[in-house]
């Protein structure tokens, strides 16, 4: 991941409900969430609520699959594990071989 990349991805955590929607995709793991039920979660508006899942699906943090009319969205693991690394990658001053059980902690392949 670039720093471009990072930066919107941070900008898109920086606000608490798409924070909120994006460790609740975590959380849900393979089976992701309608969006219906992540705003009925959250008690968010779905206009509102779409515009947030529309700022994290560019940011690469998650991504959705239409099911008929609704559609279930997913935490984006290589995103995730890419912002992960792109934070990582100059720790330990430069070595990352003092840090890379850190590094394969984070990097589950959930």
């Amino acid at each position: 991941m670039d720093e471009h990349h990072a930066l919107d991805a941070f900008a898109a955590l920086s606000q608490s409900t798409r924070l909120d929607v994006f460790r609740m995709l975590i959380k849900a793991g393979d089976a992701g969430m309608a969006a219906g039920d992540i705003g009925d979660t959250l008690g968010v508006r779905q206009n509102t609520m779409s515009a947030n899942l529309g700022v994290l699906t560019r940011s690469g943090l998650i991504w959705s699959q239409r099911e008929g009319r609704s559609i279930r969205y997913f935490a984006d693991m290589d995103g995730m594990r890419g912002l992960l690394g792109f934070l990582m990658e100059d720790c330990c001053g430069g070595n990352p071989d003092l840090c890379q059980p850190i590094i394969n902690e984070l990097a589950c392949t959930c």
